[in-house]
């Protein structure tokens, strides 16, 4: 399956075109730089110092794909002629669908951008793609509502969710040591993809 999931974004007159596949090995080079950011590093709970961490991250996307219950995707900047693997240009973010279940409608979404992609809207536009694929017919069966979930002092996270529709439910306690402070619990319901 993940050999088949690739999804593009197209450009935008100000933002390049994005291609969103499942990770793999050749990755790991490009996942140790993005990693060097502090920002990145701060919320984030996985360590990426090197190429075997990097390589050990990689093999953990591929197992949830492998079981179907976490569906990462690097995200690149797309060479126009991009048609295969290796083709992409560099790597801006991470997208992934988690704790996805059989007969579970729900499911939540999280991500990260490169630290030189902030602000350019490779967040929100890789988001909205991920969205409709969830609640699309190529993916996972029966989704009925995403979670967004992020600690309350990270804005920039809280914008992106705004842009991407997903909608503020509300306050949640902290649950330390992944998340030490309180954090907001967005969704998005199928009908609103």
């Amino acid at each position: 399956m993940t050999d088949t999931v690739v999804l593009h974004v197209p450009a935008t007159p100000s933002a390049p075109t994005l291609r969103l596949r499942p990770w793999n090995a050749s990755d790991a080079p490009a996942l140790v730089e993005v990693y060097r950011d502090p920002v990145l590093r701060r919320w984030t709970v996985s360590i990426v110092e090197d190429e075997a961490d990097a390589r050990r991250w990689v093999q953990v996307q591929q197992r949830g794909w492998a079981t179907g219950d976490r569906l990462a995707f690097a995200v690149f900047e797309a060479h126009p002629d991009a048609d295969g693997p290796g083709r992409e240009g560099r790597l801006v973010g991470n997208l992934v669908l988690k704790d996805v279940a059989p007969g579970k409608p729900s499911a939540e979404v999280g991500y990260w951008t490169a630290a030189y992609a902030r602000g350019t809207g490779v967040a929100p536009r890789a988001l909205e793609a991920l969205t409709g694929w969830a609640f699309g017919p190529l993916g996972p069966e029966g989704l009925e509502r995403l979670d967004l979930l992020h600690q309350v002092d990270n804005a920039a996270s809280c914008r992106v969710a705004e842009k991407s529709r997903y909608t503020f439910d509300r306050v949640l306690p902290a649950a330390p040591p992944a998340y030490p402070l309180d954090g907001h619990l967005h969704t998005r319901l199928r009908a609103e993809a």
